[in-house]
């Protein structure tokens, strides 16, 4: 019974220990909040990499990418050329995982920003895509009758060239990272095309495929029944609104272990070059006004919608955990302290019985005085000596000899009582 409790202990603190990792970066990063009452979502994704190229052990990279620096940030809207175009491979997308949704209006922000160091150099980009999306509700219900919303559309992206034309830049292309390259270092890139790193160069950045490859029955659930009033107000809701929140992102024993993406390869020019591409694991958050549950329709998951949970329900964050089982846990990891503590306390009286003090008996000590007198008092100081090991006093140090503490000093007294007065001195009448 005991290691059966250390063995369910050890499995708490398992489940506890890969629950809370989560990461700082994400490749992809989608929010939305989402009202079955409307048709239109306004939502959120933001696609994050670095690539990095190593030259620690020195080259021509070394010296002229030292201290280089160079940066193209935009913003564009649907008026820009080029998002029209983009909107397109991203109904694209929605349409080939079986979704019915469409993006209507986009709005974009890019950066890459190059940054040489004396051992290395990167390029970081961060795209920021903010759409409207219309059609997600499939059917409209009502009373206990839930609206059903579609779901498939949540991990899109972009495939191929993206060119979006800025005023200040020109024609900029933002899904393939060796654009970067080619507007940045001409010749660095024509070296990374030849290379075994071409294939990471041209690996798009808008990809949201990890999104969608998560199932939503893996993603964390929370429902707040009371919904907060900062919250609501801001959607044009009421106070008391429900809100149902589905997450993924974070380890657990249903996503399994989260891990960022790292890709390496080399290039060779006048020496060999390591190339690095880094990016964390996508997570999302869902908020969707009302009561939701995951369920499928044929080969998709949908999100099946009433304005108010069902009577009795009962959830936590850890995802639809009756409160009986986690009071079952809770106690059993109380069980499984007590047992701890009993065992460790047998064992030490176990070993207390075996243990015997070891050290000097303190019948063979005697006193001895080390201190010496001083002027006209005697200090009160000694120390304990074993009976029978040599007299103290032939192993004093030099230092407690009786010495005179104030060494007296003596003059030359005059011999005679006369006084110091001058000679011929008269005191006046």
């Amino acid at each position: 019974m005991l290691r059966k409790t250390i063995t369910v202990i050890a499995f708490l603190s398992f489940f506890i220990a890969v629950g809370g990792i989560s990461p700082v970066f994400a490749s992809s990063q989608l929010e939305v909040t989402i009202d079955p009452n409307s048709d239109t979502a306004y939502a959120k994704m933001v696609y994050q990499r670095s690539i990095s190229i190593d030259y620690s052990d020195g080259g021509k990279l070394a010296e002229t990418m030292n201290g280089k620096s160079e940066k193209i940030s935009f913003t564009a809207i649907a008026s820009n050329p080029g998002i029209e175009s983009l909107i397109a491979k991203l109904n694209s997308y929605f349409a080939s995982q079986g979704s019915q949704a469409s993006i209507s209006d986009l709005s974009l922000e890019y950066k890459s920003t190059l940054t040489g160091r004396s051992t290395s150099m990167s390029v970081d980009y961060t795209i920021i895509l903010r759409p409207t999306i219309e059609n997600i509700v499939i059917k409209h219900g009502s009373g206990n009758d839930p609206t059903l919303l579609d779901a498939d559309w949540r991990g899109f992206g972009a495939l191929g060239p993206v060119v979006i034309n800025t005023p200040t830049y020109g024609d900029v292309e933002i899904n393939l990272p060796i654009s970067s390259f080619e507007k940045f270092t001409p010749s660095l890139a024509l070296s990374l095309k030849a290379s075994d790193a071409a294939e990471l160069l041209y690996t798009r950045l808008m990809d949201g495929d990890e999104i969608k490859a998560q199932p939503i029955g893996n993603w964390h659930f929370l429902f707040d029944p009371t919904g907060i009033g900062v919250d609501a107000k801001q959607y044009g809701f009421e106070t008391g609104t429900v809100i149902s929140s589905f997450t993924m992102g974070e380890s657990s024993l249903r996503e399994g272990l989260i891990r960022e993406q790292i890709h390496e390869a080399k290039f060779v020019s006048d020496k060999t070059y390591k190339v690095t591409s880094f990016e964390s694991s996508g997570n999302a958050s869902i908020d969707i006004l009302g009561f939701a549950n995951r369920d499928t329709l044929g080969t998709s998951e949908i999100f099946g919608v009433t304005p108010n949970a069902p009577e009795g329900y009962a959830t936590t964050s850890t995802g639809e955990f009756p409160a009986f089982i986690l009071y079952g846990m809770a106690g059993m990891a109380a069980l499984g302290g007590v047992a701890i503590m009993i065992i460790s306390q047998r064992k030490l009286k176990k070993e207390g019985k075996n243990l015997k003090q070891t050290g000097i008996d303190p019948s063979q000590l005697t006193g001895v005085q080390t201190s010496a007198s001083s002027g006209g008092y005697q200090t009160i100081r000694g120390e304990a000596q074993v009976t029978g090991l040599e007299d103290y006093n032939e192993h004093r140090s030099y230092y407690d000899e009786e010495k005179p503490q104030v060494e007296e000093k003596s003059e030359d007294k005059p011999s005679s009582k006369r006084g110091a007065l001058p000679k011929g001195f008269k005191p006046e009448k």
